[in-house]
């Protein structure tokens, strides 16, 4: 009985010795909005498409440089893109932009903020259309 229990003690050992596995990092806030919502147009690698119309890359994405230019966008729409003023918060607003603009392939490093948001967005339509 011993001995068996010995050679279980020995055989676990590496096992138990192992350090164990760093925790997964926490997906970044914007990735969930961006799944749910951005990627039906710009697809999952942000490459954008055409078809019956033409769907912009956000992929390397030189306009993206300028934090005022998607919070523009994606607040006040523009071409096919629809506003997401009303029907995001502003905090969600800021995390798929920042999302965004710290993946595929973008590296800009400061930071969009809900408050941002709040003063460079277009205020969410009336009357649910869009006033020209």
């Amino acid at each position: 009985m011993r001995f068996v229990l010995f050679a279980a003690v020995l055989i676990a050992s590496p096992a138990l010795a192992q350090k164990p596995a760093k925790p997964a990092p926490a997906p970044h806030p914007g990735a969930e909005v961006y799944q749910n919502i951005c990627q039906a147009c710009h697809m999952a690698n942000a490459l954008g498409g055409e078809g019956a119309g033409k769907i912009p890359a956000l992929a390397k994405n030189g306009a993206l440089e300028a934090a005022g230019y998607p919070i523009m966008v994606v607040t006040g729409g523009k071409n096919a893109m629809p506003w997401f003023r009303g029907a995001l918060t502003d905090q969600q607003i800021s995390d798929v932009i920042n999302y965004v603009r710290s993946n595929f392939g973008n590296k800009y490093k400061d930071k969009v903020t809900p408050a941002m948001v709040a003063e460079m967005g277009v205020p969410a339509p009336k009357g649910g259309m869009r006033e020209q």
